[in-house]
């Protein structure tokens, strides 16, 4: 029997790896995890997540930048993820102008991630503990499959956890005037 074994890419490799195609990866201990194109439902709550974060970003005259699933986070020395929603600081807004791959080394204020049915253990295991090791101080987990809202804030190195369900308002230090319920997040 032959074994082939898995091409591993150092972080540096995985900066400038293009294939052709309009594939997005993910670095995870050093291999590439293609990522397959969201589900009308997480477009959805993306783009709506997207809206409300860039109008109150404006509202209170910050100079923070809402992205959608296109800017990376470097989690450890061979793994890098690419969240569904960032906001980043007016630094971080800066240094991706002159980026060849927008892939942060420090932590964005807010990462979002929206749960797939194929994978929810990435969401709540493994981007958990890669994002409080990055030092990610508010993470959300955004789950239409269980019809709730995970936000996490960073305390002392780990993440505390409150969920939200139905009409309950999201409490978020980052934005804490935001007045938004999980029934109008998942409705988008």
């Amino acid at each position: 029997m032959i074994v082939t074994q898995k091409k591993t890419y150092s972080f540096e490799e995985y900066l400038a790896y293009h294939d052709d195609t309009d594939l997005k990866y993910e670095l995870f201990n050093g291999e590439l995890i293609p990522m397959p194109p969201a589900s009308g439902i997480h477009a959805l709550i993306m783009v709506f997540l997207y809206d409300i974060f860039k109008a109150e970003i404006q509202r209170l005259g910050l100079n923070w930048l809402a992205i959608p699933n296109s800017v990376g986070v470097r989690t450890a020395e061979r793994k890098s993820r690419i969240p569904d929603l960032v906001i980043l600081s007016e630094i971080q807004r800066e240094s991706i102008r002159t980026m060849s791959s927008a892939v942060l080394e420090s932590s964005p204020i807010l990462a979002v991630e929206i749960v797939s049915e194929g994978n929810p253990q990435d969401d709540y295991r493994y981007k958990r503990s890669e994002y409080a090791v990055r030092g990610i101080p508010e993470y959300w987990i955004v789950d239409p499959i269980k019809s709730k809202i995970s936000i996490l804030l960073l305390v002392e190195g780990f993440y505390e956890r409150t969920e939200f369900t139905g009409n309950q308002t999201i409490v978020s230090p980052t934005f804490p005037e935001l007045t938004l319920t999980v029934e109008q997040i998942l409705a988008a």
